[in-house]
């Protein structure tokens, strides 16, 4: 409590200090004005310079800052009930880890050197690993999520697409904001931000926000306290931006640290073999708690903790993600502009994955070494994962010019990071028949370093003759790749690995302008992901990059004097050398294999519009279609030795085929203040996380079905209260009470599997304050 009275507090202290200032109008930019009553322009980095929504010639999604604050998105897990054709889904047992999806292309595993299928940027500093890719968005100016290859200006692992992640900058002007809200289970955060506006006269500005925010598990486990029940949560963070105007330098520092403390949510057992069920029903009747297994989502559990790494019984994960990025833009001339981007990085988690669900059950336990049974604990799966850790280095250069008809963008990449993981595993394997098992204790434990160069070019024509109507454009990147692992724990004497891989990335594309509102555009374009050493396999086993090609083609338009607007885009990848991870948990643990065994091709569409037919009125909406065919599925019979081509029966994996989205929001000028209502509808079909039934029997039952989500949110906001501004808000989510599985990991031979469940109807109310 001491902990989380100490971070409230220091949450609001900017509050404080900063009313002590003389208070100015802000001085904050904002998208370029639109008729009364209608749409604004949107500005995006898509193609690493600013450029409007409406003009690039890239499928993007767009949300901003402002949007997310009053929706309450506090990270990157709710973009997809707002942007089409991508998926984010929070892995069990961390509390930042995510496998992202973006048209049929992502990674789904979470150890600390598998590579990222879409890249995610925040302030143009490529985030590298998928365990650390959900924090508190505490301080966003805008999300961006661009679907298709970006190797050519984004470059490596981002095959699928990309995510950028764009921080706030300080204002001209001094400005003091904090904002508080409650919801069920305990769920409250406080947060402020200030700008203190150019100091003294100086060219120099800086802002500072920090939050704390916690909240009680929302499934009851009888074993611990309301606090420190599965989904509860403490998380603290903290963003600084520095920003220096110096003539032709623009000097940006940004910083950010998020400190994460829980109980994930709660990893419930669905199905299992019929001796997996005889073993562990046993439980009770040797005098442990009953088994618990349940296709339906459970309220009232018992689940047990793990002894960690210094001896202490305990549940839950620790994660800490911080991180500096600076960024240097100079106008050398009216014509270019010299960009530096240098980006440190660090990752910690701790966490105890508890993937069994149940309490301290007992059993039969057979001695592999004399024979002998005896009854003691036994557990389908727990382990401490501890310590996870990662750092990284990167530094980018560019130059952006243009000259007559031309412009064009240059740059030079570098990129390290090493990182480890030590898994410490508990598994029971439950022998045939289902009388008895054997206790196992596997140690997975490995290092590894990735080093990546590349340089690339992109260049634009617009001729003249044309108006500028017309605009062709192409892009080289050329990337090299050095990787090293050492695999270790149970693996004696240790394995030392390295690889080395090249890529050529390039994109051609051209986009016409038939009206100011009316632009059609095509692009193909290519990306990679990088390939590698498996880090979980109980032997060598390395793997090339998988590669994309992607066709598109799009429409952007506007409609009735800027109060329709109106995106279409259709595409078709052609992707081989896909990296098929074939799991095999099994006495070794959680093992798997991973072979460059597969080819598919992906064809879809995207469809956005956003429309205000009369003022205080709008609505916005998605449709996304994904149809992935596997063209080639490799798969070796681990008990025959027998390769065979099973793509007639491969499923995609982490992709639906429809999801769509639907908004309504009505705004009224009252007395008091401007009354908002918002409601949001969004659909994501079945999801599947196994590409094959073979390797995961239980592939149908863990499957998460469609999900229909409907929030909504009632504001009053600009009231005036003294010298400041206050907004008050109520809002709900999940309002259908959708009981679905959301996340799910068969466990193969182990003998069972299960999921984390969608967390039930919540709603809460909040308030902020503007001085």
């Amino acid at each position: 409590m001491i902990r989380n009275a100490h971070y409230g507090v220091a949450s609001m202290i900017a509050l404080g200090v900063a009313q002590a200032a003389a208070a100015q109008a802000t001085g904050a930019t904002s998208p370029a004005a639109a008729p009364a009553g209608g749409l604004q322009d949107i500005v995006v980095t898509a193609r690493r310079s600013s450029e409007t929504l409406q003009n690039v010639p890239v499928a993007v999604t767009a949300l901003s800052g402002k949007f997310l604050d009053r929706q309450n998105i506090v990270d990157a897990g709710a973009v997809p009930q707002l942007a089409p054709n991508i998926t984010i889904a929070q892995q069990p047992s961390s509390l930042s880890a995510a496998s992202v999806f973006i048209r049929g292309i992502g990674n789904n595993s979470p150890d600390a050197v598998a590579e990222q299928g879409v890249g995610i940027y925040l302030d143009g500093v490529y985030l590298a690993r998928a365990a650390g890719s959900l924090f508190d968005l505490v301080d966003l100016d805008r999300i961006e999520v661009l679907r298709g290859p970006q190797g050519t200006t984004f470059g490596r692992n981002t095959i699928g697409g990309a995510v950028q992640l764009v921080s706030k900058k300080p204002t001209n002007d001094f400005h003091v904001e904090g904002k508080a809200g409650f919801g069920k289970y305990n769920d409250w955060y406080v947060r402020s931000r200030v700008d203190t506006g150019y100091i003294g006269g100086s060219p120099i500005k800086v802002s500072i926000a920090g939050q704390h925010r916690q909240s009680d598990g929302y499934v009851n486990n009888t074993l611990t306290p309301s606090s420190k029940d599965p989904g509860s949560l403490n998380a603290d963070s903290v963003v600084a931006a520095v920003q220096g105007d110096f003539g032709k330098l623009t000097v940006n520092y940004n910083f950010d640290f998020d400190d994460r403390r829980g109980s994930p949510a709660y990893f419930q057992l669905v199905a299992a073999t019929p001796d997996a069920i005889k073993f562990y029903g046993q439980s009770a009747s040797l005098g442990g708690p009953a088994f618990i297994i349940s296709p339906k989502r459970l309220q009232t559990v018992e689940d047990r903790g793990f002894t960690d790494r210094f001896g202490r019984y305990r549940y839950g994960a620790i994660t800490r993600v911080s991180g500096h990025s600076l960024t240097l833009a100079y106008a050398a001339l009216p014509e270019l502009t010299l960009k530096s981007i240098t980006g440190y990085r660090r990752f910690f988690q701790d966490t105890i994955p508890n993937l069994g669900g149940n309490g301290d059950l007992q059993g039969v336990i057979l001695d592999p070494a004399t024979g002998a049974t005896s009854i003691g604990s036994v557990f389908p799966y727990i382990s401490n994962n501890a310590p996870q850790r990662q750092h990284q280095f990167s530094q980018e250069f560019q130059a952006l010019g243009s000259s007559g008809d031309f412009s064009y963008l240059a740059g030079a990449y570098y990129f390290h990071e090493a990182s480890s993981e030590d898994n410490r595993q508990f598994i029971t394997f439950v022998l045939p028949g289902g009388d008895a098992g054997m206790n196992l204790t596997p140690n997975q434990a490995f290092s590894g370093t990735t080093t990546s160069m590349a340089t690339f070019g992109q260049v634009s024509w617009k001729p003249s003759f044309l108006d500028q109507k017309l605009e062709i454009t192409g892009g080289l990147r050329y990337t090299g790749d050095k990787k090293t692992a050492i695999l270790a724990g149970d693996i004696q004497p240790n394995l030392h690995e390295h690889s080395d891989f090249t890529n050529v990335s390039w994109l051609a594309s051209a986009s016409y302008h038939f009206t100011k509102q009316i632009m059609a555009y095509a692009r193909a374009s290519t990306g990679y992901r990088s390939g590698g050493i498996n880090a979980t396999a109980a032997t060598s086993n390395t793997f090339a990059p998988e590669k994309a090609r992607a066709y598109e083609a799009g429409i952007k338009s506007e409609f009735f004097n800027h109060r329709l607007r109106l995106n279409l885009a259709g595409f078709l990848t052609n992707y081989t050398d896909i990296q098929v991870n074939q799991f095999a948990a099994g006495s070794g643990g959680a093992t798997n294999i991973i072979v460059n065994a597969g080819k598919a091709q992906i064809k879809g569409f995207e469809a956005e519009f956003a429309a205000a037919p009369i003022p205080g009125l709008s609505f916005d909406g998605s449709v996304g279609y994904t149809d992935e065919k596997y063209k080639q599925f490799l798969f070796r019979d681990p008990f025959t030795n027998v390769v065979s081509d099973v793509a007639s029966i491969a499923k995609p994996t982490y992709t639906p085929k429809w999801n769509y989205h639907l908004g309504a929001e009505y705004s009224y000028q009252l007395p008091v203040g401007l009354t908002r209502l918002r409601v949001d509808y969004s659909y994501r079909g079945k999801i599947y996380f196994n590409a094959l039934d073979i390797t995961a029997p239980f592939n149908e039952q863990i499957a998460s079905p469609a999900d229909k989500n409907l929030k909504a949110r009632l504001s009053l906001e600009d009231v005036s209260v003294g010298g400041a501004k206050m907004d008050f808000g109520v809002w709900g989510d999940n309002l259908l009470n959708q009981k679905i599985l959301v996340f799910g990991i068969d466990f193969g031979s182990l003998g069972f599997a299960g999921g984390n469940f969608k967390k039930p109807i919540a709603f809460g109310g909040d308030a902020k304050i503007r001085f």
